[in-house]
């Protein structure tokens, strides 16, 4: 049975051209407690999501219509909050990277089983926020940076700054335990997958990228910028310190 999202059955939309694929998903996920809606070209499915926006989206990049990354970067505009998965038959690294960059937290390769599915959207669902909880996601600001997670925005000194979805997670699990270790296993778990095992390269990867990103958009400052700093805990983790008042 899937996770529930507050109080209700998840609601997923499925858009897929593909009809043994798209009946097979709609009939599995519907089987598992989702409330399913199945759109067969892009179009149709950009506009299901905005008239009911799902806490999932599942998405066929080899669509008749639009572009698949396309598409997922405009329905990343409109469900900031909400939990898209990229299915597709394509296995190239470049394209699991345009995906991801348009916004997808996750992203599987054709063919893959129902059991794989439903526990990728169970472990996301488990500890994305919901969108009901929105008291929860107030804007954390530290100084001068600003970390929204209902907006799934990142501000310094009142300047956008884009972020990958990886790297953007990163902060804000570090940003709601400001001055608190974090262990790598935990942001692994939070940020990546709870059943995640293996080395843990992609942590330090995103990581030197984030603070890449947060030093250019401090360098940039009209003035000068108090943002926190990430303290690298050898053996442990990381912690995110709050700059000292002013």
């Amino acid at each position: 049975m899937s996770t529930s999202t507050a109080g209700h059955p998840p609601t997923a939309l499925v858009i897929e051209d593909d009809d043994t694929i798209g009946h097979h998903l709609e009939s599995g996920l519907r089987a598992n407690g989702y409330t399913s809606t199945w759109c067969r070209t892009g179009s149709a499915g950009l506009t299901a999501a905005r008239h009911n926006p799902p806490d999932v989206v599942l998405l066929d990049l080899g669509l008749p219509d639009l572009d698949g990354i396309d598409l997922a970067r405009r329905l990343r505009e409109h469900l900031p909050d909400r939990l898209i998965v990229i299915l597709t038959a394509r296995s190239d690294e470049i394209d699991v990277i345009a995906g991801l960059d348009a916004g997808a937290d996750d992203y599987l390769v054709k063919p893959f089983t129902m059991t794989v599915l439903l526990a990728r959207l169970r472990a996301h669902l488990r500890r994305r926020p919901l969108p009901e909880a929105s008291h929860e996601n107030e804007p954390i600001r530290l100084g001068d940076l600003t970390v929204d997670t209902a907006a799934r925005r990142v501000l310094v000194a009142g300047e956008d700054v884009p972020l990958r979805t990886k790297e953007f997670e990163l902060l804000a699990e570090l940003a709601r335990q400001q001055g608190s270790a974090v262990s790598r296993e935990t942001l692994m778990a939070r940020v990546w997958d709870e059943n995640w095992f293996g080395p843990t390269k992609t942590l330090d990867v995103t990581m030197a990228s984030l603070r890449r990103r947060l030093h250019t958009a401090e360098a940039a400052g009209a003035h000068t910028v108090r943002l926190p700093r990430i303290t690298t805990l050898r053996g442990h983790g990381y912690r995110l310190e709050p700059p000292p008042p002013t």
